[in-house]
């Protein structure tokens, strides 16, 4: 494991290619952590040196200090890792890791802070130190090719909760199903015949659609 690195506020600044004034300006407002104290010497960490870059990417494209301070507050007070994907849950979904700035790339300028807010309720969203996990590689990269299309990720994050309204529902009533005639133990073994089915009916549902007047 690689060692922790920590510097002095003079050393930070030049590495995030900012002033010491403008790090100063940030800390007060708060869109840095507070660095550890020894004595009258503050120390940083490569932490906040991520923060700082992240900082810098965002107002390159157009992000407003008040809007960064924002996502700045999301992130250190969203979910971390653990309550996003439930300890020892099973899952079929892969995780994904992701800078805020690969964030921002994903959704063509929308990962505004109301937009964050509204995937960390969804709990599409959380955090890893300064990583941000989306709970789900599919569900992300449907996303990001919805935006990509036009739709505005507000829209998608709307009807994202109506889908998660459905799939409770469904998941309920396979749950329900499975153990009304075998026993909960087998639900994990079949799951996959539940996806199935609501594939199919999904894509039929979609060919009924497509053929009305």
């Amino acid at each position: 494991m690689a060692e922790k690195r920590e510097y002095r506020m003079e050393e930070l600044a030049r590495l995030a290619g900012i002033t010491v004034r403008t790090l100063r300006f940030y800390r007060e407002r708060k869109l840095i952590p507070p660095p550890r104290r020894e004595g009258r010497i503050a120390w940083y960490d490569d932490h906040h040196l991520a923060r700082l870059r992240t900082i810098t990417a965002l107002l390159e494209r157009g992000h407003t200090l008040n809007g960064i301070a924002e996502l700045a507050e999301a992130f250190d007070h969203g979910r971390d890792v653990g309550d996003l994907l439930g300890v020892g849950g099973p899952t079929e979904e892969e995780p994904v890791h992701l800078t805020p700035e690969e964030l921002a790339d994903h959704f063509a300028g929308e990962a505004t802070p109301e937009n964050l807010a509204a995937a960390m309720e969804l709990g599409y969203l959380g955090t890893d130190g300064e990583e941000i996990v989306h709970i789900s590689r599919r569900l992300l990269d449907v996303s990001s090719a919805l935006v990509h299309e036009g739709i505005p990720l507000a829209e998608v994050l709307r009807a994202a909760a109506q889908v998660r309204t459905h799939a409770d529902a469904l998941a309920d009533l396979f749950t329900d199903l499975v153990t009304r005639h075998t026993t909960p133990e087998d639900l994990p073994r079949l799951r996959p015949l539940a996806r199935s089915v609501v594939e199919a009916e999904l894509s039929l549902a979609l060919d009924r659609r497509m053929r009305r007047p």
